[in-house]
This record gives structure tokens, C-alpha cells and sequence, in this order.
């Protein structure tokens, strides 16, 4: 399974890490491929927690503004994009979206426009709001 994840710059929340955590453990044996959009908070955070399993390869979709950047140390690093262009590359690669967004959906969020794209492309989705968990298949 190659696995998406798309989340606030603000980080995740301590349900969000601990939730990510219970996913990754129970899904590392099928989970090939990690794609993530290396900014600081929530990128940066989930990616360390897959890091963990040297199985998966972390694969770097960064974005052309360097100052939200991370630069992860991940196995493949892509060419700078445009914050979107780059979310939907993320997606259009995924079997599976993991997506951590900061609040209730609105607009004018990466988080939630990227989440948007991958139900219009049908990718299945997992939705880890601060507090609780919304999975759409």
C-alpha cells in the first residue's frame, strides 16, 4: 500500500500522534511507500513517527516556499511544487489518504482542499481530527 498524508503546519495533536502511531504499527507490514509534503508540524511529526519502520520508504513532496520546509531526511526527495500542485501529486500516488486537519472542514485549508481532491479521485481517506477519528471509503 503506498499511504498519502497531508496535515496542518500547526502540528498534530496528542490524539492525532498517538492515533498515527496505532495506524502505522498495525499497517507496516502492507505499507510500502509514505508521501508526505515536508513542512514543518504535521508532515514532519508523522514522517519520524514512519521512520521508525525501516520498511517503508519516506517519500518527499516538498513545496517551492522554503520557509514552511522540513527538509526530512527521506528516502526519495521530488522536485519543489506549488503547495496544491504537490498535494495532488500526493494524492494522484496514494492508495490510501491519512489526513490530519486541524478543525472542522473549511476553505482556503491545504489540508482540507487536499482531503477534497482525494474523494474526487476516490482514494480512500482516513480523517484524524484533533479529537476523533472520520474514516471515508
Amino acid at each position: 500500500m503506498i499511504l498519502g498524508f497531508t496535515g496542518s503546519r500547526q502540528g498534530l495533536s496528542d490524539f492525532q500522534k498517538t492515533e498515527i502511531e496505532k495506524f502505522i504499527s498495525v499497517n507496516a507490514h502492507e505499507i510500502t511507500e509514505f508521501h508526505m509534503g515536508d513542512c514543518i508540524g504535521a508532515d514532519e511529526q508523522a514522517s519520524l513517527i514512519v521512520s521508525k519502520y525501516p520498511s517503508i520508504s519516506i517519500i518527499s513532496h516538498p513545496p517551492t516556499e522554503e520557509k514552511s520546509r522540513a527538509f526530512f531526511k527521506a528516502h526519495k526527495v521530488l522536485p519543489p511544487k506549488k503547495y496544491l500542485d504537490r498535494n495532488r501529486d500526493i494524492v494522484d500516488a496514494s492508495d490510501l489518504i491519512l489526513a490530519t486537519p486541524n478543525g472542522e472542514e473549511r476553505q482556503r485549508s491545504g489540508t482540507w482542499s487536499t482531503i477534497r481532491y482525494a474523494k474526487k479521485k476516490n482514494i480512500k481517506i482516513v480523517i484524524c481530527l484533533p479529537q476523533e477519528i472520520i474514516e471515508t471509503f
